[in-house]
């Protein structure tokens, strides 16, 4: 069953909304379908800052819809203890999906301006919908029906997001191309590491320790030399090893990243959902006609920053350098600098 969690706010101080209708259409386009029972709808109304944690945790949604007013790079208008505006950020919305990831699949933000919070809560959630202008109701309104139609037929995100833009346009309404997905495809999603590298310790220790877990690498520049990794379970001294960077033109990037991919999902760390993501948009944007290469290079350097905190990650630097260098080579200078994750210098 989807959960799906309806938040709406309209503060005092803000133009009147018609989020009740919207409200209201979602639940009937829902209770209508033949595939009711997979879906259950919660709504909260009037929502203020501190609620959103509050309902996020206790609901547990599947699918976190919110209704009502965007702000751009100010964030989202919610209200405070006297019914009036308070905004929230777009860091601190992307901060607070980061905590619910394993979760919610899917948040809509049906709000004006509120593309910039869809990017940011994207890197910690699979599909993120947000609207890249002012909306108006009655488009804002035809969205969800066509959304949630395709839903109730149990489509896929991307083909809700498709009828619901659809929905607009059948309607006249010349906003159908206001509403944004920013989605990430997971052909490659490691469910459970194979062949995890174990720690040292007590295989028994909870995976939960909060202190030690974290690793470190102390760089002096481009200049060869030496480092060492600390963990709570084991010290790997590093000496940096210069390399010969290959031609672009003769590296395979996808199977280099297919290489990387596989060597990183055998280690064993909280953050592998955060590792996946991260090679997921490499995936995606490897997949555009023109891929942005500082794009793929930060989304490769997400992912090895996070696997640097892995136990066994020292062990897995041998096998990770010849893939390394050579999307480096491929990346181009700006990304000489994950060299260094590795042990490697030019």
């Amino acid at each position: 069953m989807k959960k799906i969690l309806i938040l709406s706010a309209n503060p005092k101080n803000t133009s009147r909304l018609r989020l009740d209708e919207e409200v209201r259409e979602i639940k009937n386009t829902l209770q209508l379908s033949p595939n009711r029972e997979e879906f259950q709808i919660i709504t909260e109304s009037a929502v203020r800052v501190d609620d959103l944690t509050r309902f996020l945790s206790n609901h547990q949604p599947t699918i976190l819809h919110f209704s009502g007013h965007g702000s751009g790079t100010d964030g989202l208008a919610l209200e405070d203890n006297s019914g009036h505006m308070q905004l929230v950020s777009t860091q601190a919305l992307a901060k607070l999906f980061d905590l619910f990831q394993s979760q919610v699949e899917c948040v809509l933000l049906n709000a004006c301006y509120s593309e910039e919070q869809a990017t940011a809560i994207h890197q910690h959630i699979d599909c993120v919908v947000g609207m890249n202008q002012a909306i108006g109701d009655r488009a804002a309104i035809n969205f969800s029906v066509g959304f949630y139609t395709a839903l109730a037929a149990l489509r896929n995100y991307e083909d809700c997001f498709q009828m619901g833009c659809t929905s607009i346009d059948l309607q006249g309404i010349p906003e159908y191309l206001t509403p944004a997905i920013k989605i990430r495809r997971r052909r490659y999603q490691t469910v459970e590491a194979t062949n995890p590298v174990k720690s040292d310790k007590d295989n028994n220790m909870s995976h939960d320790r909060k202190d030690g877990q974290n690793r470190s690498v102390s760089i002096g520049g481009n200049a060869t030399g030496s480092a060492i990794i600390t963990g709570d379970s084991s010290t790997a001294n590093v000496n940096f090893q210069q390399v010969s960077l290959p031609e672009p033109a003769s590296v395979n990037i996808e199977a280099e990243l297919n290489a990387l991919r596989e060597i990183l999902a055998k280690l064993e760390t909280s953050d592998r959902r955060k590792i996946d993501n991260a090679f997921a948009d490499a995936q995606e944007e490897l997949n555009k006609a023109q891929p942005d290469k500082d794009e793929m290079g930060d989304a490769l350097n997400r992912a090895l920053k996070y696997a640097q905190k892995a136990e066994g990650f020292a062990s897995a630097m041998e096998k990770l350098q010849p893939h390394l260098a050579k999307t480096t080579a491929w990346l181009g200078n700006n990304w000489h600098k994950l060299l260094s994750i590795v042990g490697l210098t030019i």
